[in-house]
């Protein structure tokens, strides 16, 4: 009898492999229009949001998120407008004038500002269904650029995700601050978070490179207490190389995974299982979906005719099947980026359909309208 339940439980799970296998190839040779032959209803927002002159002159460094809370405010998480190291802008040292969190008003008024000596290396941004802030930092050394990575306690900075008011008070910390690992309670630079409707915490681990070749979804309780995780480092599908956004959303509330050195976005249930794995997204860094089930990715495609050798955008498409719908390039000369991959590591989008793009590597936030009679999705 033993033998016969192991038998039926390798066939379910080859079967199951199959399965997940036979999605993945069925998505790969399906024939997706260029981003190029696709439509950009949107257009670019000039001169949004107003930045006072006593952050950095005015002028955006690395900006990495970017969530709307339910008063219709945008909170932007920014490398406390730093451009060094590029690419991993350090907040080390950069004083109360250059706060990583940020809150505008819709017309782009600066509303709130805070978080100063609280973040490293700046990452994961939600806003949950109470209007609190949930942010990570992936920061995994004792000092950048000869600076301390210590925070005022001694701790050096990092290696976890932390639940804030919207004042700034810490009301939850996943993770051991400044211990890398993989268990149930460590985590090994956790690159986002999204929250359920019942308040479960998803957390996707594995920011490349990491000591522990992390790379996997977390999932916990309302109460930060720890339920289950899945996935490693590896191509199959329900794995990993480097797991760089997480969204919950759209009229499934599936989880979607930003799976960005695997190319593609991967879908599961709540639980976990399997769905769908997706490689017409392009290179995706930042994954956001709408209630009306429109999908929005950050991402970049290889493009021998483009400067150096690719083209970024914003990607956008539904939700349940994967089909594309439109493309909004970026508008930063690619040549002057300080950063490899899409420049939109964060989005969102508004009830009016506005959509916000966090850019790292362009050192800025843009903000876009539907264009006038326009079929905007």
């Amino acid at each position: 009898m033993p033998h016969i339940g192991k038998f039926i439980f390798t066939l379910s799970v080859c079967a199951f492999g199959a399965l997940a296998f036979g999605v993945l190839a069925q998505a790969q040779q399906t024939q997706y229009p260029k981003p190029s032959d696709l439509p950009n209803p949107y257009h670019l927002v000039e001169g949004w949001p107003t930045l006072p002159t006593s952050m950095n002159g005015g002028h955006w460094g690395e900006v990495i998120r970017v969530s709307i809370d339910r008063s219709g405010n945008i909170w932007v998480f920014n490398r406390c407008f730093n451009v060094v190291p590029a690419g991993s802008a350090t907040c080390i040292e950069r004083g109360a004038a250059n706060p990583p969190i940020l809150e505008f008003d819709p017309s782009g008024k600066l509303l709130t500002s805070f978080g100063a000596g609280m973040f490293a290396y700046p990452h994961a941004f939600t806003i949950d269904g109470d209007g609190n802030l949930w942010t990570s930092d992936v920061n995994d050394q004792p000092a950048v650029l000869g600076m301390s990575a210590k925070n005022s306690d001694g701790v050096v900075m990092g290696q976890e995700v932390l639940k804030l008011s919207p004042t700034g008070k810490v009301l939850m910390t996943l993770g051991k601050e400044g211990v890398a690992g993989n268990g149930h309670d460590t985590f090994d630079r956790p690159t986002g978070v999204a929250i359920a409707p019942n308040g479960d915490i998803f957390v996707s681990d594995g920011h490349s490179p990491n000591a522990h070749n992390s790379a996997r979804i977390v999932k916990f309780a309302k109460d930060g207490k720890y339920i289950k995780e899945w996935g490693h480092l590896g191509p199959e599908p329900g794995n990993f190389d480097e797991p760089h956004d997480i969204f919950i959303g759209g009229s499934q509330n599936h989880v979607y995974v930003a799976d960005r050195k695997n190319k593609r976005i991967q879908v599961f249930d709540q639980d976990g299982n399997f769905i769908a794995a997706w490689t017409q997204f392009g290179q995706p860094s930042s994954v956001f979906v709408g209630k009306d089930d429109t999908l929005y990715a950050g991402v970049s495609f290889p493009d021998p005719t483009a400067k150096k050798g690719e083209f970024r955008g914003i990607m956008i498409g539904n939700a349940n099947d994967g089909s594309l719908k439109a493309f909004i390039p970026d508008p930063t000369d690619l040549g002057k980026m300080t950063d490899t991959g899409t420049s939109a590591s964060g989005i969102a989008e508004d009830d009016q359909g506005n959509i916000y793009a966090g850019d790292v590597g362009a050192n800025n936030l843009r903000k876009y309208e539907c264009v006038k009679k326009a079929p905007c999705l």
